[in-house]
């Protein structure tokens, strides 16, 4: 599967799309008209109503051919036991962050030490290097953002010159090399990020009136906005919808080569400028990416068992009762004795049942949990109707017994997380309409609920926290005063 296009590679390139919020609101506008032409390109997105989703067509089979779901690896379809599944994540879970704007001083090369880095090689070459970057600085304060591993290790440090954003702003990522010594990433804000829009919606609207928020957003990103906010809304200040507070987003709107994407969302007072919560959305190549809050907790579990706009959850994993045949209806011939003998109990089979049922009206619209391709689409005994997303990673997403399926949808194609590719029914095995959800790694069953279910999808990893520090200097609110 080709690789889009994505901001996380640009900013590698040392090429930042961003260039502040104050060059974002005058002079970017929307950016539904911008075109980008990929050499390698293979597939193309399917024509459909503007107010529909989209995906993107796999041409490889030939123009026009039909692909049958029964020339797919049947192991798609086997039944593993979870207990195979080994979960060896390099997951880091006991990453955080912490972020400020650190006042100016006469010994601004200390840095480090000032914000908690015990570190003395980092010291020494975060002084050696940044003495023509303090002579750059603008403003009062020095805005940061910094990582810590486990044992309170250094995993980056990303520095901003000064709280303005603008073309002239600088940001500098530090990271440890994986051989030895220190990286070093300078980025510079100038007025490239015609991709990037700020968005701005009033909370209540997005709480409460998802109309106005379908009016500036793509159908996809309004569902996954949603899911965003109900995560991150602060339930110690529950009254925020009763406020002016709005809902603050940097978005690429994408165009037909690149989905669109939220790049950060951040719940705000629009007066104060104070950040209640916020999340970025952090690109991976070799497994879905995902969104994470500025304290680097993971937002990604829900992601993955929020396959409902609507749903209650009505069995888990666990045994459930198989039917033991025709009972007979020939009465037990009369014994001699006083006290009648009870018949033999009849012997129950059970089975296990791998999966999740979400308890919905027929009809309800069932959306893609991440970014994947359409490995199977047909009806397929005990599932019935039946979709199969795979996603990077070696992980599959199964949905069950649906009613129908979006009629843009194919197999081959790309589908983006949040589209609607089917419908809640009741076909194949199954006593009522709901929908079945399956997440599997390597064709064996994982449960999305387990308590002590950890994949690499739900964590920080090491290489990753450069990633994350940057995007909270680059897209997120300017950083007050420490």
């Amino acid at each position: 599967m080709n690789k889009k296009a994505s901001l996380g590679s640009l900013l590698v390139r040392g090429i930042i799309l961003f260039s502040g919020c104050a060059l974002l609101s005058s002079s970017l506008g929307l950016a539904h008209a911008a075109q980008a032409q990929s050499a390698n390109q293979t597939r193309q997105k399917v024509v459909v109503q503007p107010s529909k989703q989209v995906g993107l067509k796999d041409k490889s089979a030939g123009a026009g051919q039909k692909i049958s779901s029964m020339s797919l690896n049947p192991s798609l379809f086997q039944r593993k036991a979870p207990d195979e599944l080994m979960l060896d994540s390099n997951a880091n879970l006991d990453y955080r962050v912490s972020q400020g704007c650190l006042r100016r001083s006469f010994n601004e090369d200390n840095l480090p030490a000032s914000i908690g880095i015990d570190n003395r090689q980092f010291s020494e070459f975060f002084k050696n290097q940044t003495k023509t970057f303090f002579d750059r600085m603008r403003g009062d304060c020095i805005p940061y953002a910094v990582a810590f591993g486990s044992r309170n290790r250094f995993d980056s440090l990303s520095i901003m010159n000064g709280p303005i954003q603008d073309s002239k702003t600088e940001v500098w990522t530090f990271t440890p090399s994986a051989v030895g010594g220190f990286l070093i990433q300078q980025d510079y804000l100038k007025d490239e990020s015609k991709r990037l829009t700020e968005v701005r919606i009033p909370l209540r609207d997005v709480l409460y009136d998802p109309r106005k928020v379908n009016d500036q957003l793509p159908v996809e990103l309004v569902w996954e906005l949603n899911s965003l906010i109900k995560q991150i809304y602060p339930e110690e200040n529950n009254s925020l919808e009763n406020t002016n507070s709005v809902v603050r987003m940097i978005v690429d709107f994408g165009d037909r080569e690149k989905w669109a994407q939220i790049w950060a969302v951040e719940i705000i007072d629009p007066t104060s400028n104070e950040v209640y919560a916020n999340a970025f959305w952090m690109d991976r190549n070799d497994i879905p990416g995902g969104f994470f809050t500025g304290s680097g907790e993971s937002l990604e579990r829900s992601f993955w068992t929020n396959p409902l706009s609507y749903r209650r959850i009505s069995r888990g994993v666990g045994m459930v009762r198989a039917s033991s045949g025709k009972r007979s209806k020939t009465p037990a011939p009369a014994t001699k004795a006083a006290t009648p003998t009870p018949a033999p109990a009849s012997k129950q089979r059970y089975r296990a049942h791998m999966g999740i049922d979400y308890s919905a009206p027929t009809g309800t619209p069932v959306f893609s949990v991440a970014n994947g391709r359409v490995a199977h689409i047909g009806y397929s005994g005990a599932f019935g109707n039946l979709i199969i997303l795979e996603h990077p990673g070696n992980y599959h997403t199964y949905y069950a017994h649906l009613s129908n399926y979006n009629v843009e949808l194919e197999l081959g194609n790309e589908v983006r997380r949040g589209l609607e590719i089917g419908y809640v029914g009741s076909t194949g095995r199954s006593t009522g309409p709901h929908l079945h959800f399956e997440l599997r790694k390597n064709g064996i069953y994982v449960d999305p609920y387990g308590s002590k279910t950890q994949l690499d999808l739900w964590s920080m990893r090491d290489d990753e926290s450069g990633q994350l520090t940057r995007e909270i200097l680059l897209l997120g609110s300017p950083i007050k005063n420490n």
